[in-house]
């Protein structure tokens, strides 16, 4: 039994692109940058992959042709990581070459951690061949191992995006807690922040968006060298104020038919972000 869109629609703004575009549009109306993301994992079959990647050219297109101020993000098991290597590169490569004649970006997520490795390293050769201008990596920082990709990426200049991270995880790979997960996080961003030329933090922790702007102002650093970035259907309110105040924003705008696992990640899989969801939804 398929579960109603009602559930979602808070959280998603759509089941396909033409839903989402009335929403984007208004977000864009309020000077809020966009990612617009296609949902969706774990393919298994060629012909889904391919239709994935012509989707996301679709969406390329969509984007320039109702001039929304708007990049994607795509999921690399959408794009065949789990059929073969080589064929998910060739899908990203295919797509990056579209984004690139388009003067476009493209934001590479981060799944659980099965998958880190693999993604990074696909994400460098496509750093290598297209740069920062066109793709770019997410970090969580609940990963033990994030401070050590982050140090690895800043050096080549990858546009990062550091996020606490979403997915269950042992604590032989991740921190359980959400005072070491905030401290790595900070740890994570002092980095970004001293040695990328525009860092990404996605986040709607108060206490974490208040130390990234505490610790800017501390360093001199420039409140549009860097980019606050919240999830669509939350703190709407604050990204407004916050961009009035001179800071990068964007909102991630999720759409498509296959929201479950999205939705349900957020509220379900750490009791943590039960509490940031819920609180968020009351919080403008």
């Amino acid at each position: 039994m398929k579960l109603p869109f009602v559930l979602a629609k808070r959280f998603v703004a759509g089941e396909s692109f033409q839903d989402s575009i009335p929403k984007a549009q208004y977000l864009n109306n309020k000077n809020l940058r966009l990612t617009l993301d296609l949902l969706g994992e774990n393919v298994t079959d060629r012909k889904t992959a391919d239709e994935t990647v012509e989707a996301y050219i679709n969406l390329l297109n969509g984007i320039k042709e109702h001039e929304l101020l708007s990049s994607i993000s795509i999921k690399l098991t959408m794009m065949g990581l789990d059929i073969d290597h080589d064929y998910c590169k060739e899908n990203l490569f295919k797509l990056l070459d579209v984004a690139s004649e388009q003067n476009q970006f493209v934001r590479v997520d981060m799944e659980g951690s099965d998958y880190t490795q693999i993604t990074i390293d696909i994400v460098k050769e496509a750093h290598a061949k297209y740069g920062a201008r066109h793709v770019g990596a997410v970090i969580q920082s609940m990963l033990h191992r994030s401070l050590d990709d982050i140090k690895e990426l800043a050096d080549l200049g990858v546009d990062i995006r550091l996020v606490k991270g979403a997915y269950k995880e042992p604590a032989k790979v991740a921190h359980q807690n959400m005072p070491d997960i905030r401290e790595a996080y900070k740890e994570c961003a002092k980095i970004l922040l001293e040695k990328t030329d525009f860092p990404r933090f996605g986040s709607h922790d108060d206490e974490l968006i208040n130390w990234i702007r505490e610790y800017a102002a501390e360093q001199n650093i420039p409140l549009d060298s860097f980019e606050i970035q919240m999830l669509y259907g939350l703190r709407e309110k604050t990204m407004v104020e916050l961009t009035e105040l001179g800071y990068r924003t964007r909102v991630y705008v999720p759409f498509g038919t296959d929201w479950f696992p999205y939705f349900s990640r957020r509220l379900m899989e750490r009791k943590e972000n039960v509490f940031f969801v819920l609180t968020a939804i009351f919080k403008k």
